[in-house]
Order: structure tokens, then C-alpha cells, then sequence
């Protein structure tokens, strides 16, 4: 309650601007109603990996390449695609150190998920090698999950899993150099009690990452995960 009164003082005297284009941001988002109806959505997609489909009729169906080679995870969410305003402020994010956009990227996020997910126990945010956390000085993903956490009231804990593979960035990697790349590159050190959780990452292109994650999480006896990522390359 205390925490409650403290935001509604903060944002009475200090009403959020918007990111994008500086205007009155909307409630306690830091982007207007405008940027954020420009923001490209997800259109008819594949349920489990959340590639997008040309044809409308397919929406929530399972995609050919999710049939041929099966995910070790059931379900994505990603509200957006990794296109304009949103592939910025996750650039920003990772590669320019701009920590503060992690709470906008959380908040939508987290509003999409509150009317399209079935919540799970605990949400594990993909863990970064010490090397690049290091280097980069915080895990964008936690921080990203942090606001959600929050939002939903779902626990978040990034202490069941390692990063113990320190990868290369995937961005020139193709498909199969990204599959390669990342093999065993995580390593579970407590078996999580939840048998429903989401891992969450910013955005995902390929489903590499997830999936390996994913497969180390299952081979503990999870039951269900879900890939939560604000955008879907």
C-alpha cells in the first residue's frame, strides 16, 4: 500500500514523458497512445514458436518447422515484431547499455501477457555468461522480468540456471550456426519448484536460445513452459 501511494505521488508530480517522441506519456508508461498504436503487432502465428503465418486462416496453428523438429517448449507469447520503436528500445537495451528502457519493454509486456496468458508458477529470465554481464553491467532479460514480476505477481528467480557456454553474439549467426552455436551452452543447478514456467528473454528469432534452455529446464521434470519475449523477429 505504502509502494502504491509512493507512485501515485510520483506520478501526479512527475508525470511520465514518452520515450519516443517526448509528448505526455499515458498512466504511469513512459509512451503516448499514439507511439504505442504504431507499434506493429503479431499477426496469425504458429502457437508454439510464434512465427508468423501469410496466411490468415493458420492463426495459433502449429507451423511445419514446429512439427518437423519439435520445440522442447509449448507455448510463445510475443506481442510484437521486432521492427521499428520496439527493435530500438531492445537494441538500446543490449548493446547500448540504455538500462531504463527495460521498464517500458516490461509494462508492455506484461499487458499483453495479463489478458492472453495462462500465468505459470515462476518466470526465469534467460541467464547472460558472467563475461557479458560483465561487460554489459546488468541482464536485460531479468530487468525486463522484474517489471513483469511485479505487474503479475508472479515470482522471478534467476538462480536455477547458468549460462556456462560464453557464446558469440547471434545477430550475423544463421539459423544453423545459431542452433549450433548455442548447444549446451546452459546448465541447470537446482531443480525449480514449478511445474509451469516461462522463461523470458527480449526477443527471439530463431528459438535457439529458448529452446536449449527449455530442454535443460524439462530434463528436471518440468511440466509446461512457456517463451514470453516482448518481440518476435
Amino acid at each position: 500500500m505504502v509502494n502504491n501511494w509512493i507512485d501515485i505521488i510520483q506520478y501526479s508530480l512527475l508525470p511520465p514523458s514518452c520515450i519516443l517522441c517526448e509528448n505526455k506519456g499515458m498512466g504511469h508508461m513512459d509512451l503516448c497512445q499514439p507511439c504505442l498504436d504504431a507499434q506493429i503487432k503479431t499477426g496469425n502465428h504458429c502457437y508454439c514458436c510464434a512465427k508468423q503465418f501469410e496466411n490468415d486462416n493458420l492463426n495459433l496453428s502449429l507451423c511445419g518447422d514446429c512439427q518437423k523438429n519439435p520445440r522442447a517448449f509449448d507455448r510463445t507469447y510475443a506481442p510484437y515484431t521486432h521492427q521499428g520503436a520496439i527493435r530500438y528500445l531492445i537494441n538500446q537495451c543490449k548493446f547500448n547499455g540504455t538500462y531504463k528502457y527495460t521498464r517500458l519493454l516490461g509494462l508492455l509486456l506484461a499487458s499483453h501477457l495479463r489478458t492472453q496468458a495462462k500465468l505459470p508458477e515462476l518466470i526465469i529470465p534467460v541467464p547472460l555468461h558472467p563475461k557479458r554481464y560483465q561487460q554489459r553491467g546488468f541482464n536485460q532479460s531479468l530487468e525486463i522480468g522484474k517489471v513483469i514480476a511485479k505487474e503479475l505477481s508472479i515470482p522471478i528467480d534467476n538462480r536455477y540456471c547458468l549460462r556456462i557456454k560464453d557464446t558469440p553474439h547471434q545477430v550475423s549467426l544463421s539459423a544453423k550456426q545459431r542452433h549450433k552455436n548455442i548447444k549446451n551452452a546452459f546448465q541447470v543447478i537446482a531443480k525449480p519448484k514449478a511445474q509451469h514456467i516461462a522463461i523470458l528473454d527480449d526477443v527471439m528469432t530463431t528459438s535457439a536460445t529458448a529452446n536449449e534452455l527449455a530442454k535443460a529446464l524439462k530434463s528436471t521434470g518440468v511440466n509446461q513452459i512457456d517463451i514470453w519475449v516482448c518481440a518476435r523477429a
